[in-house]
């Protein structure tokens, strides 16, 4: 019996008609992103950048979130990684570190079939093709695939404009805290010169109708971003919910001791 394959996340986006608030998955808890998936936010960014993830621990995470847009992040482009997330079932992809429009360029031919591409084909094992249930997977692969790349250094926002218009890139990601490093502001993504890096790439994006999203845990941040044009936006992350919402219990119900 053929299976129906969800919506790519930028074909969300472009449906949406208003911009998309999301979180960060990053527990690597199957339960902790059900909980996540329910709460009413647009979407979710499952981590494998710098979270515990590893292949076992997506594919349980994917499977308990079901049909929520969700977007995943390797720890890096390497194309067999890259393979073995798509194989997995990842229908959309954010990759970390893309400082060119060269490297974006790769990037698109590892997420592509042959001829377009180096995607290893090994769908009737694979979970993205449910084992061949998806009727002509193989031809139309890419269109269930949507490819996101972050600007988080100097370098990216340099040459933002030449990664933005790269043919197969379906968006571009905005990450502040890497940008503030890169700057020299570490732990600073509030930093004015920041700030203005983030609205340039913006209005980059916008001006070529390509989709931007970005990560800005301050409200105030994050709504001046949705404001300037941004697509979609991260607002907070599991393990930063629930490590202040603890604090907050202990401060609240623990007395100090003299």
């Amino acid at each position: 019996m053929p299976f129906r394959v969800e919506p790519p996340f930028v074909r969300r986006l472009e449906e949406a008609g208003r911009p998309l608030i999301g979180m960060w998955v990053c527990s690597g808890s199957p339960l902790v992103a059900e909980i996540c998936a329910g709460s009413g936010l647009d979407w979710l960014l499952l981590d494998a950048e710098h979270s515990p993830n590893g292949l076992e621990s997506l594919l349980a995470q994917l499977q308990a979130i079901g049909t929520t847009p969700t977007l995943v992040r390797p720890p890096s482009g390497d194309p067999v990684v890259l393979k073995q997330y798509l194989d997995l079932g990842a229908q959309n992809l954010l990759i970390p570190m893309v400082d060119t429009a060269e490297q974006a360029a790769e990037l698109v031919r590892a997420v592509s079939y042959p001829p377009a591409g180096i995607r290893g084909v090994g769908s009737a094992l694979a979970r993205g093709s449910r084992w061949n249930r998806i009727e002509g997977y193989l031809t139309r692969a890419r269109d269930t695939i949507s490819l996101f790349v972050q600007i988080e250094s100097a370098q990216a926002v340099a040459n933002v404009e030449e990664i933005t218009a790269t043919e197969g890139v379906d968006g571009v990601f905005v990450g502040p805290s890497d940008l503030a490093a890169s700057f020299g502001l570490l732990g600073r993504p509030n930093h004015p010169q920041v700030i203005e890096a983030v609205e340039t790439c913006v209005a980059v994006a916008n001006r070529l109708g390509v989709k931007v999203g970005l990560n800005a845990f301050d409200p105030v941040l994050a709504r001046r971003y949705l404001a300037c044009g941004a697509d979609f936006v991260l607002v907070g992350a599991d393990v930063q919910l629930l490590a202040r919402g603890s604090e907050n219990l202990a401060a609240t119900y623990i007395e100090e001791v003299p």
